[in-house]
C-alpha cells in the first residue's frame, strides 16, 4: 500500500512523525498521499464535477476520432496480439495561467482557477517541507526553481482514460518518471489504474476519496543529489469505468539552473554530486525525447549540453 499522511498533524503534537513519514515517503517510495490537506471537500467535489462535464460535452465525442482510436484500429486489424508501446489511452489537456481552458461547462473556469490556486499553495508547502526534511534553508527549492524570471512553471494536466474494447493491447500511459518537481495528483476515486514502480513491482497508487497523491520529479532527485528519486509510474486501462486524473505540475523556469543542493555545513570535499549542474530548459529538450527510456543517460545527456 502506498502510504497515506494526515497532513493535518504537522501543525500538532506529531509534528515530528509526520515529517518523517513525508520524509520515508519521499526517500523510500517517491509516491504518497496526502488526507486532511486542507483543500476544502467542496471544491473537491466541484472539480470532480465540471472535469466529468468537460469530457462529455467537449471532449468525448473527438476522442471517438482521436490517434489512439486510429492506431487501435490497425493493431487489431493487422491481427497483432502484442501490446503496443507507441501508444496512450489518454485524453488531455493542459491548464496554465496564459493559454485557452475549456468553455465547458460554464463554470469550469472558475472552479478550476481556485482549484489551482489551492494546490499551488499545497506545493509550496511541499517544498518547504522537502527543504526541512533535507536539511536546507527554508524556501530554497522554490528559490532553485525560479531561475532569472523569478517565475516556476505551474502546470494542471486534465487526463480521461476511457473504456478501452482491447486493454492488452495499449497502455493508459506508458511508464515514465516525470520530469520536473513536485507533483501533486487528484485522481480518480473509484476507477483504479495508477500504478508506481518499487523493488521491482508494479503496486497500485489505490485510490483514496478526496486524497491528494503526492510524487517527486527527476529534478527534486537532482537537489537532494538522489535522497529522493523520482518514481516510475504507469496507468492501466480497463474495459469498464472513465478515469479522471487532475495532476499539477510544481516545475522549475526553463531558464532555472538545478543542481545538488549544498547543506549547511557540508564539507565539499567529502561530498560524492551524483548528478550534473544543468538548465532546466535544457533539460527539457533531452526528456521530450527521452520520457519512456532510462532516466540516468537523461542525466548524462543534459551533461554534454
Amino acid at each position: 500500500m502506498i502510504p497515506v499522511i494526515d497532513f493535518s498533524k504537522l501543525d500538532g503534537q506529531e509534528r515530528s512523525e509526520t515529517l518523517a513519514k513525508i520524509h520515508n515517503g519521499c526517500q523510500e517510495w517517491g509516491f504518497f498521499q496526502l488526507v486532511n490537506h486542507g483543500i476544502p471537500e467542496e471544491l473537491l467535489e466541484r472539480v470532480k464535477k465540471v472535469c466529468s462535464e468537460c469530457f462529455k460535452l467537449e471532449r468525448e465525442e473527438k476522442f471517438k476520432d482521436s490517434e489512439p482510436i486510429h492506431l487501435l484500429n490497425e493493431i487489431v486489424d493487422q491481427g497483432q496480439d502484442k501490446k503496443s508501446e507507441n501508444l496512450d489511452w489518454e485524453d488531455v489537456f493542459v491548464l496554465q495561467d496564459d493559454n485557452q481552458w475549456p468553455s465547458q461547462p460554464p463554470e469550469f473556469k472558475e472552479t478550476m482557477k481556485e482549484y489551482r490556486e489551492e494546490l499551488k499553495k499545497l506545493g509550496e508547502k511541499m517544498m518547504e517541507i522537502m527543504d526541512e526534511n533535507l536539511g536546507l534553508e527554508k524556501g530554497y527549492i522554490k528559490k532553485a526553481f525560479s531561475g532569472e524570471n523569478g517565475l516556476p512553471f505551474f502546470g494542471t494536466k486534465v487526463s480521461h482514460y476511457p473504456p478501452c474494447p482491447r486493454p492488452e493491447l495499449v497502455n493508459g500511459l506508458r511508464a515514465h518518471t516525470d520530469a520536473g518537481g513536485v507533483i501533486l495528483l487528484f485522481q480518480d476515486d473509484k476507477v483504479g489504474g495508477l500504478q508506481m514502480l518499487k523493488d521491482g513491482q508494479w503496486i497500485d497508487v489505490q485510490p483514496v476519496t478526496n486524497a491528494i497523491v503526492i510524487n517527486t520529479g527527476d529534478q527534486i532527485e537532482v537537489i537532494s543529489n538522489g535522497k529522493y528519486k523520482s518514481a516510475w509510474h504507469r496507468v492501466l486501462v480497463s474495459t469498464e469505468g472513465n478515469r479522471r486524473s487532475i495532476a499539477s505540475f510544481y516545475n522549475p523556469s526553463l531558464t532555472a539552473t538545478i543542481a545538488p543542493a549544498k547543506q549547511t555545513g557540508d564539507d565539499e570535499s567529502s561530498v560524492n554530486v551524483a548528478y550534473p549542474e544543468f538548465v532546466f530548459g535544457n533539460y527539457m529538450e533531452v526528456y521530450g525525447k527521452q520520457k519512456f527510456m532510462p532516466k540516468e543517460p537523461r542525466f548524462q545527456a543534459v551533461k554534454a549540453m
